[in-house]
């Protein structure tokens, strides 16, 4: 009973980051329309740029932290070492103090050698301290993450969006206001400028709510670290050789699994400035579509498997380190099961719905054929980087961290090749991006997987994983696609089509995983909210 209870708060936890990570991307999504037409899509190119080399210091800096330290105090509260566990808690702020403040400083006063587009370089500086809290706030999310509760992290993401979102559009609108009368460059770097001062604002409030909670339990922390009977105290300097050798190859991995995306703009703008001949702002405009519309909106499920990574390491990593190989091994088929469900009838549904969706979220029809046509092609990375992230953490958890950066650095390689060969020899232009995360991605799940199940001797249930969710969101995309036809040529309103489509869609995905056996009715009380599923299922007669 107690191992049954331990499976369904793994589950419960992952449930709660992803949901959490759900309505963080459809926040994103949300305010990024009015946003782009605030700023113009000149401006969402250099905040396109920018954004790009931020987050590539920052997986550098911090983006790795929750992980890496979940992992490292997981494994210490496994062998109920509390006073070892906060003693990594308190190396790890000072390791994040240090690196956070370095890697701001390099943003600030090295963005005119990090940015290739000119006009980008401000907006970049305007992101540099955000860097510096972005570290502080990771060590409190891996903190929590570790004892198991996804929730502060969850609450905390949802924060941080919910002011990104509203301080961005409105920093964006006061700093053109000063620049109005200045010509439309100078007003779409100021607008790109503001909607990064939102981002740094977003951060700073989830900051100060973990912190706060971090407060609120910090007397439950200090009566469990009086009862530690360990006799074992770890040193300082151990502590900070731990962190550095676990975060290194955490950082390592994370910055080349990501850092594509840079290496991909990078190699997009000077070949088509070089040798295309085209104007800066061109293209921005273009390289914009690309990854703040198609990219943005294939990342939404893809957020699912970054929440299930997050939620699984500690448990991994605690099973693990215990000597639990079989419990490990079902914590992997329980993850990817769960990431498989929804990241599935995701890559379905956008590309049956590539161009609504687009619509709904983007109206600026300039961009509407192009950004719809890219998010159709990237539709499938949906399943491959939802796997790739999942197997990454996998990974990581047992221990073999330096496996995923090899397997990212060969995908790399790959990638970069392919993608000069496309551009340089074809007309594809933004869909040899596509190609070329289409190309990363599949190796990255290749590569991973058999690793996998290489050292966990890992055997999944291929036909409850993949071919039975699989055959039912074909069944709910026909569905889906039907239904937003007939509706819009009734009504010629695209928001109620595909929100009617989508409500018929989620049903009919829902009645056929229950009828082929893909989730019980245990595995689906476990699930967030897992109560009123089952009752809902009990009443459509599906058990």
């Amino acid at each position: 009973m107690a191992q049954q209870k331990k499976k369904d708060s793994f589950v419960l936890q992952a449930g709660i980051l992803a949901a959490a990570g759900i309505i963080v991307r459809i926040i994103g999504l949300l305010y990024r329309s009015p946003l782009t037409s605030i700023i113009g899509l000149e401006g969402n190119g250099y905040y396109s740029s920018a954004i790009n080399m931020y987050t590539i210091i920052l997986l550098v800096s911090s983006y790795s932290i929750p992980s890496a330290i979940s992992k490292v105090i997981a494994q210490r509260l496994a062998y109920k070492e509390y006073r070892n566990a906060q003693r990594v808690f308190q190396c790890a702020l000072i390791y994040v103090v240090i690196v956070g403040a370095a890697a701001s400083l390099f943003a600030f006063f090295g963005a005119s050698f990090l940015v290739d587009v000119e006009n980008a370089i401000p907006v970049l500086r305007v992101f540099a301290p955000t860097i510096f809290f972005s570290g502080l706030l990771g060590v409190l999310r891996g903190y929590f993450q570790a004892h198991g509760s996804m929730m502060h992290t969850s609450i905390s993401q949802i924060l941080e969006q919910i002011l990104n979102a509203g301080v961005s559009m409105l920093a964006a609108y006061l700093l053109i206001g000063v620049v109005a009368d200045e010509g439309e460059t100078k007003r779409a770097i100021y607008g790109a400028s503001g909607s990064a001062v939102g981002t740094g604002a977003g951060v700073l409030i989830a900051l100060l709510f973990m912190f706060g909670m971090y407060r609120l339990n910090k007397d439950v922390i200090a009566k469990r670290i009086k009862r530690d009977r360990n006799s074992y105290q770890e040193s300082y300097g151990e502590i900070f050789r731990v962190i550095i050798t676990t975060v290194t190859p955490f950082i390592l991995s994370t910055f080349i699994y990501n850092c594509s995306t840079v290496v991909n703009m990078k190699i997009y703008q000077n070949i088509m400035k070089e040798i295309g001949g085209l104007e800066e702002s061109l293209i921005a405009i273009r390289y914009g579509i690309f990854a703040t519309q198609a990219i943005t909106i294939v990342n939404i499920p893809i957020a699912i498997s970054s929440a299930m990574s997050s939620a699984s390491i500690p448990g991994i990593s605690g099973t693990f380190a215990t000597h639990k190989v079989k419990q490990t091994r079902h914590k992997v088929g329980q993850a990817t099961r769960m990431t498989m469900l929804i990241a599935i009838p995701s890559a379905v549904g956008l590309f049956v719905l590539s161009r609504p969706v687009v619509q709904f979220i983007y109206p600026q029809k300039e961009a509407l054929d192009t950004a719809s046509d890219l998010l159709r092609v990237l539709a499938f990375t949906v399943i491959l980087y939802s796997l790739s992230t999942l197997t990454n953490a996998v990974l990581q958890g047992i221990g073999k961290v330096n496996i995923p950066v090899v397997n990212a650095s060969i995908s790399l390689v790959v990638q970069v090749v392919l993608l000069i060969v496309l551009l340089l020899y074809t007309k594809l232009d933004l869909y040899a991006l596509a190609g070329a995360n289409i190309a990363y991605s599949f190796m990255m799940c290749i590569l991973n997987h058999a690793a996998v199940k290489r050292y966990l001797k890992y055997r999944e249930d291929v036909v409850k994983t993949y071919l039975k969710p699989g055959l039912a969101a074909l069944c709910m995309g026909a569905v889906a696609f039907g239904v937003y036809q007939g509706i819009f040529y009734l009504i010629k309103l695209n928001r109620i089509s595909l929100i009617i489509a989508m409500g018929a869609a989620m049903i009919v995905y829902f009645v056929l995983i229950m009828k082929l056996g893909v989730v019980n009715e245990a595995e689906l009380k476990s699930f967030p909210k897992g109560a009123m599923l089952v009752h809902i299922a009990k009443k459509m007669h599906l058990f």
